[in-house]
C-alpha cells in the first residue's frame, strides 16, 4: 500500500507537469493522498495534523530566513548593489574565454545572493544576452550559467538549501560551508578547465562586440558608487566572523535601506512596499534583468517548503518509507553508502520535481545519519542532482529565465562532476 501511495503521488506530479499546473497544486493533492494513507493505516486525522505540523516546525527558522531573503534581494536591487556587481563583472567578458567567465561570474553572484533563481534572473540573463550577441552556443553557455548559479546555491551562507540541510541534520552551516568548499575544490577546477576548453574550441571564428550598454542602462537609474557594494560586503565580512546568518542578513538589510535612501534617493516611505512587493524598474530593458525580490517573491517557495516539510512529519509518523529504506540500505551496502545516496537522490529528485522535497525525502530515507559528514554528502548529491532533472523546477526555472534549451543541462559540468568525483574518492578510500 505504501508503494501504491507513493506511485499515486508520482502520477499526480507528472500530471501537473504535463498540464503545466503549479507544483503547489500537486503538493497539496499529495498531502491529501498521504493523509488518506495515514487514515487507512489507523491514525486519526488529529494525529496526522500533529505529524504534519511537527514537520513544519523543524523548518520554522528557514521560513523566517525566506522573509529576510525576500526583503534583502529587493533592497539589493534598489540600492544598486546587484547593478554595480553586474556592471564591474561584465567588464571581464572576452569572447575567447566567455564561457569560463560566464561560469565564474554566476558563481560569484550566486555566492552573494544565495539563490540560483535570483542569480539566473540577474547575472544569468546578462551573460546569456552578451553570449548571444557574440554568437556562442546557447547549450554551452546555458550549462555554464546553471553550474554557476547552483555553485552558490549549494554553499552560500544565505542559501536556502544550505540552511535547510543544516537545519534538518542539526549541523552548523559555517562548518558545513568550509567542508563544502574543500570537497568542491577539485570539481570546481575541473569545471573551469572544461568551460575554458568549450570556449576555446566552441567559440565562432568571427564575433562582434556585445552591443549591450550595461553602464548606460544602469547609470540612468542608479548611482553606481562603490558605497552600493556595502550591503554585500557586510554579508561576507560578517560570515567570516561567523555571525549568525539571520543577524548578518538583518544588518545587510539595514545598510541597504540607508543606501537606498541616501545614495539612490528613494523615499523612506517607499521602503515597506519595496521590501514586501519587490523592486520594479520603469525601464523595460532594466526590468527584464532586475525586477523581483520582496517577501511576496518567496511566498510560493515558502508554501512548497511548508507542504514538503509536512510530508516529512507524516512520513516519519506513519513510517511510510519503511519499505524503501530496506532497498536503500541494500543498495548502499552494494555500491557504497555514497553511491546509494546518489541513486536515492536521483530517484527522489525525479519524483519530487523540486529541490526542497527531494532533500527532505532523501533525508527521511537516511534518518539515522544526522551528522556533518551526512550533511556534506547531501550537499554533494541531492542538492545538485535535483538541478539535473529536466522536469524539476530546480532546472526548469533557471533555463527558462536565461532562455537556454533543456539540453544545456548536459553542459552543467559542476553539477555532475561533484558527485562523481566524491564517489570515486570514497570508493578509493574504501578499497584502501
Amino acid at each position: 500500500m505504501a508503494l501504491f501511495t507513493l506511485g499515486a503521488f508520482c502520477i499526480t506530479l507528472i500530471g501537473c507537469i504535463f498540464l503545466k499546473f503549479s507544483i503547489v497544486y500537486a503538493l497539496l493533492i499529495g498531502f491529501c493522498i498521504f493523509c488518506a494513507y495515514g487514515l487507512w493505516a489507523g491514525y486519526s486525522f488529529r494525529s496526522l495534523m500533529k505529524m504534519a505540523f511537527s514537520g513544519i516546525i523543524t523548518v520554522r527558522v528557514i521560513l523566517i530566513m525566506f522573509v529576510l531573503i525576500g526583503m534583502m534581494t529587493a533592497l539589493w536591487r534598489a540600492s544598486g548593489t546587484i547593478p554595480i556587481i553586474i556592471y564591474y563583472s561584465s567588464k571581464l567578458v572576452q569572447p575567447s574565454i566567455l564561457i569560463l567567465v560566464v561560469f565564474l561570474l554566476n558563481c560569484l553572484v550566486s555566492l552573494l545572493m544565495g539563490t540560483a533563481f535570483g542569480t539566473a534572473a540577474t547575472m544569468g540573463v546578462i551573460t546569456m544576452a552578451i553570449a548571444n550577441t557574440m554568437g556562442l552556443n546557447p547549450v554551452l553557455v546555458g550549462g555554464a550559467v546553471v553550474s554557476g548559479v547552483f555553485f552558490g546555491d549549494r554553499c552560500s551562507p544565505i542559501s536556502t538549501s544550505a540552511l535547510l540541510v543544516a537545519t534538518i541534520t542539526h549541523t552548523n552551516i559555517f562548518d558545513n560551508i568550509k567542508r563544502m568548499f574543500r570537497t568542491a575544490a577539485v570539481p570546481f577546477i575541473l569545471s573551469c578547465v572544461a568551460y575554458y576548453l568549450m570556449g576555446y574550441f566552441g567559440s565562432p571564428t568571427e564575433t562582434h562586440a556585445a552591443s549591450i550598454d550595461i553602464k548606460g542602462l544602469f547609470s540612468a537609474s542608479f548611482n553606481l558608487h562603490w558605497v552600493a557594494l556595502l550591503p554585500a560586503i557586510a554579508i561576507f565580512l560578517l560570515s567570516i566572523f561567523r555571525v549568525k546568518v539571520r543577524m548578518s542578513m538583518s544588518i545587510s538589510i539595514v545598510i541597504a535601506i540607508f543606501v537606498c535612501i541616501f545614495l539612490q534617493g528613494i523615499d523612506i516611505a517607499a521602503m515597506p512596499r519595496l521590501m514586501f512587493w519587490g523592486f520594479y524598474a520603469t525601464d523595460a530593458e532594466l526590468a527584464k534583468m532586475l525586477n523581483g525580490g520582496g517577501v511576496i517573491s518567496m511566498v510560493r517557495t515558502m508554501a512548497i517548503i511548508c507542504i514538503s516539510s509536512s510530508y516529512a512529519g507524516i512520513f516519519k509518523g506513519v513510517n511510510l518509507l519503511a519499505s524503501l529504506k530496506g532497498i536503500v540500505e541494500a543498495l548502499s551496502q552494494r555500491i557504497t553508502p555514497f553511491g546509494g545516496l546518489i541513486c536515492t537522490s536521483i530517484f527522489t529528485s525525479m519524483i519530487a520535481c523540486n529541490q526542497t522535497l527531494a532533500i527532505l525525502l532523501t533525508h527521511q530515507l537516511y534518518d539515522k545519519n544526522n551528522n556533518q559528514e551526512f550533511a556534506i554528502d547531501l550537499e554533494n548529491t541531492v542538492v545538485l542532482i535535483a538541478a539535473l532533472i529536466p522536469w524539476s523546477i530546480a532546472a526548469g526555472v533557471p533555463l527558462a529565465t536565461v532562455g537556454a534549451p533543456a539540453s544545456a543541462l548536459l553542459a552543467a559540468c559542476f553539477l555532475y562532476i561533484v558527485p562523481i568525483y566524491i564517489f570515486i574518492v570514497k570508493l578509493v578510500k574504501r578499497k584502501e
